[in-house]
């Protein structure tokens, strides 16, 4: 999933400004500098998913010698992207549908990860990144609504907003006018239109705050955010498949790439899955664990760091 996420141009600029100040998390940043050399993790947004992959990743990568720096709080892929292109960040979690299109708008994503994978490939190997293996854990877009608003409006399919979209607010990211899987794809697929938007945030407490606080009526979360259970809302069925496949993967830069760097990173995605991670997202998001201890359990529980 991953419109991602928020700030105005400001708050982009700002990021970058600060893109190379290794922002500790947890895991914790080793003093001196390893023979194998230093990486830096960072993420396109911040949100609690994409920080537990980020640590998950910075953590094997130490584990095995490297020197890791932690860059967590890139808000969106506008600014992550350059961070990467030139270096300031070595490595990130990126959710291959999304940036297929971020990359190329005109390509077409799809529900098989395969194809979007391949298709992806060559467009950032042109740009000096390289693509590792895409997990089993597929996030994707989710229009959400609270109970009392489906049972109101008789809303379970994403279809059934056309005719009612015009009196509700829908909240999401600042992307999401220039996004083609948000407004512009409702609008073509779906004929759905609203009547306000309100720039909030992508897959964090923010946007769904302002949901349960009834300031928004319908929200773009990220189907694997634990609130959508926890607090009893609907996701609304994407009957007519406008968002594809978001499944989570590594993004290297190529010259700093090798093959234990694939092999570690790779592991890694080997055992993400939208079942396990879940849980994951939701002792960060709704218990408050730190994002990094989280990461080291599911690691150690998987032989990763062993």
């Amino acid at each position: 999933m991953r419109y991602n996420r928020r700030y105005a141009l400001g708050a982009t600029l700002l990021a970058l400004a600060f893109v190379a100040v290794a922002c500790g998390s947890g895991g914790g940043t080793t003093g001196t500098t390893s023979p194998k050399g230093t990486l830096t993790v960072g993420v396109s947004g911040g949100f609690a998913e994409n920080q537990i992959v980020a640590e998950m990743y910075a953590q094997v990568l130490e584990h095995a010698g490297y020197t890791v720096k932690r860059q967590l709080d890139i808000q969106n892929r506008e600014a992550s992207e350059p961070a990467l292109k030139s270096g300031v960040i070595d490595l990130k979690p990126e959710y291959i549908g999304t940036l297929l299109l971020f990359v190329n708008p005109q390509a077409s994503a799809s529900a098989d990860p395969a194809q979007e994978a391949s298709a992806l490939k060559p467009l950032l190997a042109a740009t000096g990144i390289t693509l590792l293996n895409y997990s089993q854990a597929n996030d994707t877009n989710a229009f959400v609504v609270t109970k009392a608003t489906a049972d109101k409006y008789h809303l379970a399919k994403v279809s059934d907003l056309a005719s009612v979209a015009g009196q509700l607010t829908l909240g999401g990211p600042p992307e999401c006018p220039q996004r083609p899987f948000c407004i512009p794809g409702l609008k073509t697929t779906y004929g759905v239109t609203f009547g306000h938007f309100n720039p909030i945030g992508a897959c964090d407490s923010a946007t769904a705050d302002a949901l349960d606080a009834g300031a928004i009526d319908v929200a773009l979360l990220c189907s694997t955010q634990s609130v959508i259970s926890a607090k009893g809302w609907v996701a609304l069925e994407d009957d007519k498949h406008l968002q594809k496949a978001d499944n989570i993967a590594p993004v290297v830069r190529t010259s700093v790439d090798n093959a234990e760097i694939n092999r570690l990173l790779n592991a890694v995605s080997a055992k993400l899955t939208t079942e396990n991670i879940l849980p994951l997202n939701k002792a960060v998001e709704i218990d408050h664990e730190d994002a990094a201890v989280v990461a080291k359990k599911f690691l150690q529980d998987n032989g990763l760091l062993s």
